[in-house]
């Protein structure tokens, strides 16, 4: 019985502190997708996306394939864009979540799942931005411990063009 009761303890330190509140969790998850692309599009910092991002991360892409499989690509890709977004002239790109898209469950012991649309906008340079796109998107967000939910996997579909 006491081995019991000792399992059942550790178990419970271990739990991953994933919010068991609808609105809560629905907060949480909107708060960590609003860090992820505004660093993803608008900064470029790599050791900042590396923290937000799963060791274990993959994206699939309705247009580009199979992005990545594991975090440490998927970093090393965002470095090269941070790279090329850097000239004056280049073209930048922002995305913006559709809320009354947004829908979060939660996997019980591992995270949340993500689903909603986006809007992506673009601009040249300093140039005017125009909207361009838009797409729908299913994440699996992962939180483990008391660290930051990171992205684990990613599904990037139906994108589309705005007229």
């Amino acid at each position: 019985m006491l081995s019991l009761l000792l399992a059942a303890a550790l178990a419970q330190g271990t739990a991953s502190p994933i919010p068991t509140d609808a609105a809560t969790l629905r907060a949480d998850i909107q708060a960590a997708d609003t860090a992820f692309f505004t660093l993803f599009f608008e900064r470029c910092d790599p050791d900042a996306l590396s923290e937000m991002v799963a060791p274990d991360f993959e994206m699939y892409h309705d247009r580009d394939g199979v992005v990545a499989r594991d975090g440490k690509s998927f970093i090393a890709l965002y470095a090269q864009g941070c790279a090329a977004r850097s000239r004056p002239d280049a073209w930048r790109s922002r995305r913006a979540l559709v809320e009354d898209s947004l829908k979060v469950e939660p996997v019980p012991g591992f995270g949340a799942i993500e689903e909603g649309e986006h809007l992506f906008y673009e601009r040249k340079g300093d140039g005017p931005e125009r909207l361009v796109g838009r797409a729908r998107f299913v994440q699996l967000w992962q939180k483990d411990g008391q660290g930051p939910w990171r992205l684990a996997r990613v599904l990037s579909l139906s994108h589309r063009a705005v007229d």
